[in-house]
C-alpha cells in the first residue's frame, strides 16, 4: 500500500532548493500591539527547520 502525506504537514513546510526544509515562525499571529515592529518583522520571514526536528518532518512530508 502507497503512503500518505500528512496534508497539515504539507501546508505548513516547503522544500527549498538545496534540500533544507523551511517553516514559519510561531509568535505572529496574534497580540500583536506589544511586540515592537523589528519584532513582527522578524517573525514574518521563514526560517529553516532544526536538525532535531527534520527526521520527523520528512516523515511526515515523505520525503
Amino acid at each position: 500500500m502507497k503512503l500518505k502525506t500528512k496534508k497539515s504537514a504539507a501546508k505548513r513546510f516547503k522544500l527549498t532548493g538545496s534540500g533544507k526544509i523551511k517553516r514559519r515562525q510561531a509568535y505572529a499571529s496574534h497580540i500583536l500591539t506589544k511586540k515592537s515592529s523589528k519584532r513582527k518583522r522578524n517573525l514574518a520571514r521563514w526560517t529553516a527547520v532544526s536538525s532535531a526536528d527534520m527526521k520527523r518532518v520528512k516523515q511526515m512530508l515523505k520525503i
